[in-house]
Parts: C-alpha cells; structure tokens; sequence
C-alpha cells in the first residue's frame, strides 16, 4: 500500500489492538467482540488528535461502527468503499495503515481530512463534496461488470447528501441497470423502528436473495399468461406485498424500493454483529441493496453527541469536558450584521443558503429574521434555481454559498440568474486558500468562472467594513451582483455607516510611481506589507485596492502602464483570473508595459494554515515584494 506525506510516530504506553493493525484485512481474525474494542480505539484516536488539530469530529465518531464492519467483511484495495464527503472516513485511515500519521490529520503537508488516492490505494477517489459518491460507486461497478471483476463496491452516505440530486439521479440508474452494489445509508436523523425483529430479518433475506428474485419472476410470468384473470391475481398479490413492505420499512426507504432498489430494514448503527449481519445479506444480493444504517452523530463522546452541529467541524478542544477553543469573529458575522440591518430597511430580502448556515453567518440571521430565510439543504443548483424564482417575483434574494460548492450551479448563474439580468446577490464565502480542508474546498476559482458571465458584476472586499459595503451595495444595484470574500479578514470590524460603492472604481491607498501594486480582495492586506519592503530598498510602490473585479477600474490599470512595472495580486487562479482581465484591458488600450500576475498557480493546492500556503505560493508581503525586485532585476539586464 502506498503511503506518501510527512507524519508524527506516537508513543504508545498501553498496547492497543489497532496498534497491529498494518493492513485492512488484519481485522479479519478479530471477533465482533474485538472489533467492538478496536471501534473504541479507533474513538478515543479520533477525539484525541481532533481536540488538538480540529476536524470534522461528530459524523467521523458516529461512522465508526459501520466503517470497522464494512473492512471486516470486505478485502480493501481490491473491494471498494466510496465516501460520500469524505469527513466520516477518519476510521477508514486508522484501518488502512494511517494511525502512525493521524496526529497530522489536515495539516500542511499532513493527512488529508478527507479521503485521498495518494494517500493509500484504499481511497478510491477524492472526497469533499456531496453526493458524488453514489455516481462513482455505480461507475466503478459498471466497469468491473463490463471486464469480469469480483470486486464488491459500496457507497457510504448520509442521511443529508442523499437528499442531493445527483445522489438521485445515480439511484434512478443503480435501480434501472439492476447493478450489483451495495449503499450504506448513515441516518443519523431518525430512531430505528420498532418494527425490526425476527421477521423483518426474515423477509429482507428472502428478498434479497436470487433464487426468491427468479421463483417471483416465474410466477409472475405465469399469472400474465392466465389473461386478464392472472394479471388481475398478481396485482392483488403486488398490492399484499408492498403493504407488507410499508409496514416493515419506513415511508423515507419507500422510495428506493420504488426505484428498484432492495432496501434492508433499519440496523443498528453502533452493533458490529448486527452491521456484519445485514452487510452479509447484502453482499449476497446481484443487485443493488440499500443497507439503512442508523447512527449518531459524535457517538461514545458525550460533549459531541449533545452539541454534534458544535463539533460537526471543530478547532482544537479540551478532551475531557468538551470545552471548544473560542474563535475570532470571522466574515460570517459581518454577512449576520449586515443583512440584519439591510432586511430591516428591505423586508424583500430572503437569505439562502445550501446546507451552511452555521459557516455562512446565516444561522444566526435565521434566529433574527426567520421569515427571510431559507436553508435548501445539499443542493447548490436548486439554490439558485429558487434563487433565480423569488427575484422573478420580486423579492430580493441573498444567495450564501462556500466558493468551492457555488461552481456546482455554474449553469443555473449562467441560465436562470444573469441571462435574465435578474436581482440576486451571490455571497461566495471561503474565497481563496480555504485552509485545512484542503484542494476539494479551495475557493480557487471563483473568480474564472464569475467573471466569463455576461450581466454578472464581481466585488472583491479586502476588509469587514468593505464586506459590509459590499453587500449594501449589491443589493442596491440592478442585475446578479457576486460578493466574494474569505473565512476571515484582519478586520472584521462593521462600519457605522456602509458605503455605496460606484461599480468599476478602485482606491488608491498608497501613491508610488516606481512599482504599480493592483490588489484584489484579502490580497490588499499582503499588498500594503509589499509596499512597506520594497519602498525601504527604495522602489516607489503604489498600492491600489481595485474593489471590483468586474467591472475593472480601467483608468486606475491605465495610470498603473505608467509605472515600470504593473503588479496584479489575486487570490484564486492565474489561468483565467483577473490578473488576465488586466491584460486585456492593456491590450485593447495597446498600453505595452511589463506585468507581473501574482496569483494561485495552475495546480490544486493541499491543505494547510492560508497564511502559510500564501507564503510558499509568494502572496504574503515579503513573497511579492522578493517577485518584485527579482522581475524589475531581469528587467534591467535585459534593458542593458
């Protein structure tokens, strides 16, 4: 197995039963009472490097039972286990020959918090966004039918990213094709039903099994063949039976079932006998079997199972009273404050967001306003498809979406939003180098894929009053109006009073005529620290904060052509960023100046601290001020 990264050993005083665990398969000599034991190791590793490195904590805790009796019946890397998200799978890294390494779990340089192949050929592919996982699964299943594989492949799921319409649309395929696949649905939103006993078990194994699957089918082609006697007899046996599965299965499994998809009854979540039990059952299907787990989240810590939204995502907390780290205030309460005071002005604003209130700031607005919100779960696209509605009919839609999951409804911003120049303000947090989430959740190309939409107007704040400003005055303007800004500023403070922005002009903060600085967004802060080196080695550096990224401020880039050398500083990607936007206008005004284009470089970034990914990637203040000196040095050799 291939093992890649840097990692801390640990000293162990108490021998453990996952300490000798090397490969997957070692469990496979354990009991179901050792493998409970291993379960509670493999907790107490988890809370012990999340309340030091943070981490997705209560969904990993509650997944632990069913990810130990998922490698205990399967043979990883051969079979495959596809996550949905990925931040449940910190078990799966313990059992694939990670514990060594798991203390530097989302580091930079470290484990990545989510599932990654070039970590270990037991991760399939790269988790971090929703309900991808059941389209992967079928097309891993479809390509071992098609060459003659073996290999038992399963997609593991939660309750919220089912509810996803790509997980949809793979499950209306899964149970057409009558695929050979098993899903693992993590409910951890509903209690197990009284209805699950002896009979229930029963039934679901004689369901599930082929030779009741072709005896139905003989029947049932027999009973047609009687004419209108027989199809009339089958149907009151059909009508029997799903009345029988309603009783046995509940209403939110129906639908599967309907689908073509064996659904077994709900198993307890945190039973390894009875996980292994149905995972068997299951496993001997030719067809696609729902397997419906029921779990808490953060369960066997106590701390996270009363508070699991607290610990869903947490920074470093105290192990033993479940105390978390406070946190500064970050641009999520600036967006809080700011809607708070522009709803009580406009009673039309309606806030959405997909699933994050809480990081977007607007959990709290929903406490303040709850009339004018709407959280529309797993579901970027329908996000701005409602969006898009509500303008229609003339209220004035907030859409808060993280950058990385907002490029999910790039056709509906293209379509229903800017086609129709229609009055929606997209609040794109996490813009940038998002952190120790790592490439899945960088916002790196926010700034590509918004400036390419026609009727689309861009913001680049590069503080909490210029946030603020921001917001207030997209919602003045006419049209889809996109505000993009990081977790944190330095300055989260709000202004006493937001300032109209006029579209397309920038400010000027620092004059210099040597060295032209254009600084979008939290890069203005880096900008300024830029300027303070290079005027102390005597270079003349003017520092712009351009506000907009679309429209550009052309005069501000014409008068920057006067200078030696143009400088643009972004934080997403070179290719295609704004930084290219700038060029453009120097062309088309046939300015021929050097330009330098500072930016995130053509490669996805791992994860990390933004502040030390900005400093390997140049974009602190010391990194362009050293591009800077080193570009205006090849330009005097060259002149010379």
């Amino acid at each position: 197995m291939a093992q890649r990264g840097r990692g801390s050993s640990q000293q162990r005083h108490t021998p453990r039963i996952i300490d000798s665990i090397v490969e997957p398969t070692d469990v496979h000599a354990l009991t179901n009472e050792e493998l409970s034991i291993v379960a509670d190791e493999i907790r107490e590793q988890i809370v012990s490097t999340t309340s030091k490195m943070g981490g997705h904590l209560a969904s990993s805790l509650g997944a632990v039972e069913t990810i130990v009796a998922l490698h205990a019946e399967l043979s990883c890397p051969h079979d495959k286990i596809v996550y949905d998200v990925g931040h449940q799978s910190y078990a799966h890294k313990i059992l694939t020959g990670r514990l060594a390494r798991f203390d530097s779990l989302r580091t930079y340089g470290g484990l990545s918090g989510f599932t990654n192949p070039d970590e270990s050929d037991c991760d399939v592919h790269y988790s971090g966004h929703a309900s991808d996982s059941l389209s992967i699964a079928l097309g891993l299943a479809r390509a071992r039918d098609q060459r003659g594989g073996d290999e038992r492949v399963v997609a593991l799921i939660g309750d919220a990213s089912i509810s996803g319409g790509m997980a949809f649309e793979a499950l209306n395929q899964m149970g057409q094709d009558h695929t050979r696949m098993v899903v693992i649905l993590n409910d951890n939103g509903m209690s197990i039903s009284p209805n699950v006993g002896a009979l229930s078990r029963h039934l679901t194994e004689l369901r599930s099994s082929r030779a009741y699957r072709d005896r139905r089918n003989q029947v049932v082609g027999r009973m047609e063949g009687y004419g209108p006697i027989g199809r009339a007899a089958h149907a009151a046996v059909h009508s029997i039976k799903s009345s029988v599965k309603h009783l046995l299965l509940p209403d939110t499994v129906m639908l599967y079932e309907q689908l073509g998809i064996t659904c077994l009854p709900a198993v307890d979540g945190h039973n390894i006998a009875a996980l292994r039990h149905s995972l068997r059952v299951a496993f001997a299907s030719d067809g696609p079997v729902l397997v419906h787990v029921v779990t808490r989240k953060g369960h066997g810590f106590g701390p996270a199972e009363k508070s699991p939204e607290v610990f869903h995502s947490v920074r470093s907390f105290d192990p033993a009273t479940g105390e978390v780290a406070s946190t500064a205030a970050g641009c999520g309460e600036v967006v809080h404050q700011t809607l708070l005071r522009e709803t009580e002005a406009n009673n039309d604003i309606i806030a959405i967001t997909a699933a994050m209130a809480d990081g977007t700031g607007l959990a709290a607005f929903a406490e303040d306003c709850p009339k004018n919100f709407i959280d529309v779960g797993i579901c970027e696209e329908h996000a701005i498809g409602l969006a898009a509605g509500l303008a229609t009919g003339g209220a004035r839609p907030v859409v808060a979406i993280y950058s990385t999951f907002l490029q999910r409804a790039i056709d509906q911003l293209i379509v229903d939003v800017a086609l129709p120049r229609l009055n929606v303000v997209l609040c794109v947090d996490r813009a940038g180098v998002a952190g120790a989430d790592g490439p899945t959740h960088n916002g790196s190309f926010d700034l590509v894929y918004l400036r390419m939409i026609p009727n689309m107007r861009i913001l680049a704040p590069s503080s909490g009053p210029e946030l603020s400003s921001a917001i207030h005055t997209a919602l003045s303007l006419d049209g889809p109006v996109a505000v993009r800004y990081p977790k944190a500023f330095e300055d989260v403070s709000m202004p006493a009073e937001p300032e109209l922005l006029e579209p397309g002009v920038s400010r000027e903060l620092v004059h210099g005529d040597d060295v032209a600085l254009l600084a979008f967004g939290t890069m203005v802060t880096s900008a300024l620290e830029a300027a303070r080196l290079l005027e102390a080695q005597g270079v003349s550096t003017r520092v712009v904060d351009m506000r907009w990224v679309k429209p550009l401020d052309e005069e501000a880039i014409r008068k920057a052509a006067a200078t030696s050398l143009v400088v643009t500083v972004e934080d997403g990607c070179v290719a295609g960023g704004v930084g290219e936007g700038v060029l453009g206008v120097l062309a088309r005004e046939g300015l021929c100046c050097p330009v330098l284009n500072l930016g995130i470089p053509d490669r996805f970034l791992e994860q990390g601290v933004p502040a030390i990914v900005h400093r390997d990637l140049g974009l602190d203040g010391k990194g362009i001020a050293a591009q800077v000196i080193e570009k205006l040095g090849h330009m005097g050799r060259d002149d010379h």
